[in-house]
């Protein structure tokens, strides 16, 4: 019994090693969240409607469209009234978005955004009527009503006022009643097609000879470096929900080109993993200049008829910090490129500086994107 479980934490101990040195198994993530499935995506639902029962704070009567609008509506119901002889504090017009999801089926309930386009101060308190909602090809495919949920408000006085967040926009929390499905044939596939987010050959490459290594037919073929197309093998055609859970759930190591991401206007900088610098030497220093103006005024002598002016001094100093030169040897890890930037102690717009040097110089070995 003892030397069963020698043996037995012994194994352990080299699957702990396998797990903590492999490199497939400590950056692996699903393929579920690195791909999409062709056929599985959301469509996008938008719509006119109006909100009522707000509180004053609505569009008011130089919003044209939502008189319009009311009178339309009241005409539709039996009730005939002038655009002119309509009210409408208490009303806003807005245009209501809502995304239908893939397979949703009639009935289904979804959330609505709900969005003011005139001169509404607030929507709080308000509750959307019967909106039709279409997409792309003019059909309706959903209605949305019921109240809004708004996550912000605003108060003031004739001098001041307050705000938190956006009171304009809100929500309809399962106010979206689908009644009509989009036609599918997923069921029905002998390939999929699954496309990578960020198309890269080294990763396409990977995804496929999982799915084979879990297929053994060699199933997966990779036309470009963003596309796998997946033959359905014979024993999965009449399951193909359950083919497409097991590929999602398969572990791969993704790769990515080296690349340095800058944002001057904020003082951001990313560096990826893969980033390496030729051998260099690095020295960066700040050159200050400070301009100090005052003025005194020059008071003339008594009976010297002469006159009282101002005269401008300027104080003009310019400092300069001493900065020491850091060597950097040729295909630092990311870890020593930190280092020994923060050895020279530069700021984050100073490295967007240096790493706008470096690519100018040819030592950057990456990509150097500006957003």
């Amino acid at each position: 019994m003892g030397r069963f479980f020698r043996v037995w934490i012994a194994e352990i101990g080299c699957i702990a090693l396998i797990l903590m040195f492999s490199p497939s198994l400590s950056n692996a993530v699903r393929i579920k969240d690195i791909t999409d499935i062709e056929g599985v995506r959301e469509n996008h639902l938008v719509g006119y409607g109006l909100v009522i029962g707000l509180a004053g704070t609505g569009d008011g009567n130089k919003s044209e469209f939502t008189l319009q609008s009311m009178s339309s509506m009241l005409d539709k119901m039996g009730i005939k009234v002038a655009p002119d002889d309509i009210d409408v504090d208490n009303v806003a017009a807005v245009m209501v978005t809502a995304d239908l999801p893939p397979f949703a089926r009639s009935g289904t309930q979804i959330d609505a955004i709900v969005s003011s386009i005139s001169d509404a101060e607030s929507l709080y308190g308000g509750t959307l009527i019967f909106t039709p909602l279409k997409a792309a090809n003019g059909e309706v495919y959903a209605v949305a009503q019921g109240p809004l949920v708004i996550g912000g408000f605003t108060a003031g006085g004739s001098q001041s006022s307050v705000q938190k967040n956006f009171p304009t926009v809100g929500r309809v929390i399962d106010g979206v009643m689908i009644e009509k499905e989009i036609p599918n044939c997923f069921s029905q596939k002998e390939i999929l097609t699954i496309a990578l987010h960020k198309p890269d050959f080294t990763t396409v490459r990977r995804v496929a000879e999982e799915i084979n290594s879990v297929l053994y037919d060699h199933a997966a073929t990779t036309p470009d470096a963003g596309t796998i197309h997946v033959k359905v093998p014979e024993r999965y055609k009449e399951d193909l929900v359950r083919l497409v859970s097991i590929i999602e759930g398969l572990d791969v190591t993704t790769d990515s080109v080296a690349k340095v991401v800058i944002n001057e206007r904020t003082g951001t900088v990313i560096v990826g993993k893969n980033v390496r610098i030729s051998t260099i030497a690095i020295a960066h220093g700040n050159l200050s200049v400070a301009i100090n103006e005052s003025r005194n005024v020059s008071q003339p002598l008594p009976f010297s008829r002469g006159e009282t002016v101002v005269v401008p001094e300027t104080d003009l100093s310019v400092k300069e910090d001493k900065s020491n030169l850091m060597l950097v040897e040729s295909g630092v890890s990311i870890g020593e490129l930190v280092r020994a930037l923060n050895a020279l102690g530069v700021s984050p717009r100073d490295l967007i500086t240096i790493f706008q040097a470096l690519r100018a110089s040819g030592a950057l070995l990456a990509e150097l994107e500006t957003i």
